[in-house]
């Protein structure tokens, strides 16, 4: 399932990706540890980032039938100079266009190999946006900035997110997400500030057979409730549970649980 078409991912690729270089370029202290991701400078976060980016645009360019090495993309480390806040936001945009135009020339139908049981340029299209508009809150939050994204960016990263961890469940790729399954328990998000019709709420539901989710206000046995932004963050483990604007209500270990397995491995 997806809320966006091909077209508005490829745009927000690009926006996501921008906003990211303009906070390199912005005087950002590279050297700085995210928080988020602790075993990462801010600079070393950005490479990574990018060369997700460039790992993508050769997938769909070549159309690949299977995944491709790392050491096999071209300039996917970034440039050689450390500390260059110029030469890495350049990096990062040439990465972002290049991915932007290999996803728009190939369309969503494209075929090509993925992780994941669809194989299509749509895939990659959805799964870089979520990819840097995450990563673009870690730096954000180490620059010590207020991050918002669109309501509908954010709404289908928590769809995306919860797809994933099912795929992973059902899979048996990441031992966690294997433990995510009981008698019923469950979980409410709830976002705030968002137009009904956007339907920002998510019901999931830890069941003998695993992670089932829907789109919906349902009561559970914790809610998570707040700004949409927010919401996601802390379902990414990007935010604390106790973060101003968010409220937990009723078992909070039930979340935790989720919290601590829900993963790509």
């Amino acid at each position: 399932m997806t809320s966006l078409t091909h077209d508005r991912y490829c745009d927000e690729i690009a926006r996501q990706v921008g906003q990211l270089r303009d906070l390199v370029v912005s005087g950002a202290d590279l050297s700085a540890t995210v928080p988020t991701c602790p075993d990462w400078s801010l600079e070393e976060l950005v490479r990574h980032t990018g060369g997700a980016l460039r790992w993508v645009e050769l997938l769909v360019r070549t159309r690949a039938r299977e995944n491709v090495p790392g050491e096999q993309v071209p300039d996917a480390a970034g440039p050689g100079a450390r500390g260059d806040a110029a030469a890495l936001g350049a990096w990062l945009a040439e990465s972002g266009e290049a991915v932007v135009g290999a996803l728009r020339e190939a369309g969503q139908d494209a075929k090509v190999w993925s992780w994941s049981e669809r194989h299509d340029a749509g895939f990659w299209a959805r799964r870089m946006t979520h990819e840097v508009t995450v990563h673009r809150a870690d730096a954000v939050l180490t620059a010590g900035q207020p991050y918002r994204v669109a309501p509908e960016v954010a709404a289908d990263a928590i769809d995306e997110w919860l797809e994933i961890v099912e795929f992973m469940q059902r899979t048996g790729a990441v031992p966690g997400a294997s433990e995510l399954r009981g008698t019923g328990r469950s979980l409410h998000l709830h976002a705030t500030d968002t137009d009904p019709g956007l339907r920002a709420e998510w019901l999931i539901e830890l069941g003998e057979d695993g992670v089932t989710w829907r789109r919906g206000h349902e009561k559970a046995d914790v809610a998570l409730r707040g700004p949409l932004t927010d919401v996601l963050l802390a379902f990414y483990r990007r935010l604390p549970l106790d973060a101003p604007g968010l409220e937990v209500l009723g078992e909070r270990e039930v979340l935790e649980f989720w919290l601590e397995r829900a993963s790509f491995g």
